[in-house]
């Protein structure tokens, strides 16, 4: 007769629906080692839709507040891996939402181990991709930009610092002036030169955002921030470009913002980003959405230097370019409505 295998790590589960609050009631044992079997076979389940409504449904997750604070780094770790596994579906992050379970997670920011420092990042960072969430997280944000800065420093993970940028960009997206009021542009400014594309890209994306108020319009030419803008937009990611165009065409609506880019020469570089045709032939229907993105925003910078005397004078010598993109049939919709434009406030007169 064979022997039957038992996984050492994992706690035995029981048949159906008796599973989840089996395991949840072996979380309260006494030996830590039982805890981490029972956290573990917990995270298996959590893949099976219909356990995962199961725990979020039935009043378990209130169990989980004494495990973030258990004294063995483990039960942290999985204990935070399991509330990852929770909110990759709409249910589970609602419900962590209305728990009282954010705070104790937040305070695993500064934990000694760093897997559970990892996990939690993640969940914040699924958190964040609620509006509700955003709002929830937007009393982190300092932290986060204090975590970040030591991250720098410490030389964390690039998956830490990606998770850690990305939270920021969808919090400033709700609201820039917590990431503001936290020297959000100057330390942001030292990402967009990482030599991760990954952290190039999310680092971007929380510049785009910071641009948006007229404040961070400000901080942006303040810091010298528009030259390493420029420079990103020859970037050979596509969504770094995407990004970083996107910042420029923010911050180019002031005057400032306007005669900076003018003086670092960017028209030719938007033009040629304009200039560039998608290939018909490519099968990848999301690079042909990044590619259309940089396009829009290259055209609708344009449309603003167009407004300064110098950037009219200028984009006029290639009016052809611009109306070619606006006239062309078999153009994209939205990108000949930003062409359009684009050509009426060039030929604009008095």
């Amino acid at each position: 007769m064979a022997g039957v295998l038992i996984d050492p790590t994992r706690a035995p589960v029981a048949f159906g629906r008796w599973a989840v609050p089996q395991l949840f009631g072996e979380l309260q044992q006494p030996e830590a080692a039982s805890r981490q079997r029972a956290l573990a076979s917990l995270c298996d389940l959590m893949h099976d839709p219909e356990r995962l409504y199961q725990a979020v449904t039935g009043g378990f997750l209130g169990q989980l507040e004494v495990l973030l604070k258990d004294e063995d780094p483990s039960v942290r770790t999985k204990t935070c891996k399991l509330l990852h596994l929770l909110t990759a579906h709409s249910i589970g992050r609602q419900a962590l939402l209305s728990s009282s379970l954010l705070p104790p997670l937040s305070q695993l920011l500064d934990d000694s181990s760093p897997s559970c420092r990892r996990n939690v990042h993640r969940v914040l960072n699924r958190l964040a991709l609620l509006p509700a969430g955003a709002d929830a997280l937007l009393a982190l944000v300092p932290r986060l930009m204090l975590k970040l800065r030591e991250e720098e420093e410490n030389e964390e993970k690039e998956e830490v610092q990606v998770l850690c940028l990305s939270t920021l960009s969808c919090c400033s997206r709700l609201d820039a002036l917590p990431a503001l009021a936290s020297d959000g542009v100057s330390l942001l400014r030292h990402k967009l030169s990482h030599r991760s594309p990954n952290i190039r890209r999310e680092a971007a994306a929380a510049m785009m955002a910071l641009s948006v108020p007229v404040d961070g319009k400000r901080q942006v030419c303040e810091e010298a921030v528009l030259p390493v803008l420029v420079g990103l937009l020859q970037d050979e990611n596509v969504e770094v470009q995407a990004n970083a165009a996107g910042a420029i065409m923010n911050t180019v609506i002031i005057t400032t913002g306007k005669l900076q880019c003018l003086d670092l020469d960017v028209l030719p570089v938007l033009l040629d980003l304009v200039s560039e045709q998608t290939e018909e032939e490519e099968a990848d229907e999301e690079r042909r959405s990044r590619r259309k993105t940089l396009v829009i925003y290259s055209l609708r910078a344009l449309t603003s230097l167009a407004e300064a005397p110098d950037g009219r004078r200028l984009l006029l010598e290639q009016l052809p370019l611009l109306t070619r993109r606006s006239e062309a049939p078999e153009e994209d919709q939205d990108i000949r409505r930003a062409a359009q434009t684009a050509v009426r406030v060039v030929t604009w007169t008095p």
